[in-house]
């Protein structure tokens, strides 16, 4: 809702103040994990009335608390100063990006405790989600205004669209993917900005991807002799199982440490309930590797 200046309408953006207000007072180097709504995965058969669509960004999830950007875990990425200037001083939630493809060249520059400016000159945060209260559709049309109107080019806005088919919804899957794109994102526009996770956000993909954390290195045989040939992994639930394929040679030459959290795609599951055809997708190094103020 706007105000007759075009501004954002106080009464509705005041909860996402005082949130922000909360994270800055936090510790150096860390605040409380924001309270950022986490996806479901769409499945043929859910209604996508009342959804709306967006490209899913291979980018490292940020909370911005208003004057700094925060992990799911609640640490903080250290942006330059100059990358943040003109910011608003209000919680956005968004996506660190750099373009398709490059995750890795990602995750490696906003990890560092001290960043690097001709690595973050390619990166932007692109908000989707406005943490304050009403429906989603009443937050985006507030954040796209909020956007319009702050002077800064690492600052985007995600686009939505309303959703139609599942057809409609395939055939832009297959097309953003053959242009390099991860996937698709479905919100449902009545939504309440609420954390954990739920089918009022959905990732639509190829297919599915899941974590699991690195338990050992399974010796390679034959080409693979001398190095890794699959890792043994576990899932949060406690079940292990190897993943064997994925992995470029450099990797399998050195593979990432017992204890690492890695991403795998897989298509469904066995009949035993393990992720099927289960292959190596990336280490999931999003978070800093070391927190506290700039120096």
């Amino acid at each position: 809702m706007l105000d007759k200046s075009g501004g954002i309408a106080f009464r509705v953006l005041l909860p996402a103040v005082l949130l922000g207000l909360l994270l800055a007072a936090a510790r150096p180097g860390h605040a409380s994990q924001p309270p950022v709504p986490l996806a479901n995965t769409y499945q043929q058969g859910i209604g996508l009335k009342g959804y709306w669509v967006s490209e899913k960004f291979d980018g490292v999830r940020a909370y911005w608390d208003g004057q700094r950007f925060l992990s799911r875990n609640g640490n903080i990425y250290e942006a330059p100063n100059w990358f943040v200037e003109g910011f608003p001083s209000i919680p956005l939630d968004g996506e660190l990006w750099m373009g398709r493809q490059r995750f890795a060249e990602l995750s490696g520059a906003v990890r560092k405790r001290i960043p690097v400016d001709r690595e973050w000159r390619d990166i932007q945060f692109h908000a989707f989600d406005l943490p304050a209260s009403g429906p989603f559709h009443e937050r985006y049309g507030q954040l796209k205004a909020l956007v319009e109107s702050t002077d800064s080019r690492y600052l985007k806005l995600v686009e939505q669209e309303p959703a139609t088919s599942h057809s409609a919804l395939m055939v832009r899957l297959d097309k953003l993917v053959a242009e390099g794109g991860e996937g698709l994102m479905l919100k449902r526009r009545g939504s309440r900005y609420e954390a954990g996770r739920s089918d009022d956000l959905l990732k639509v993909k190829t297919f599915e991807d899941a974590e699991a954390v690195v338990v050992e290195h399974l010796d390679g045989k034959g080409r693979l002799q001398g190095m890794m040939g699959a890792l043994r992994v576990e899932l949060p639930s406690g079940r292990r199982f190897r993943i064997g394929t994925g992995f470029s040679d450099e990797l399998r030459a050195r593979p990432p440490a017992p204890g690492t959290r890695i991403t795998f795609k897989y298509y469904g599951l066995t009949a035993t309930g393990l992720p099927r055809f289960a292959s190596f997708l990336r280490v999931r190094n999003d978070e800093p590797e070391l927190s506290g103020q700039r120096p």
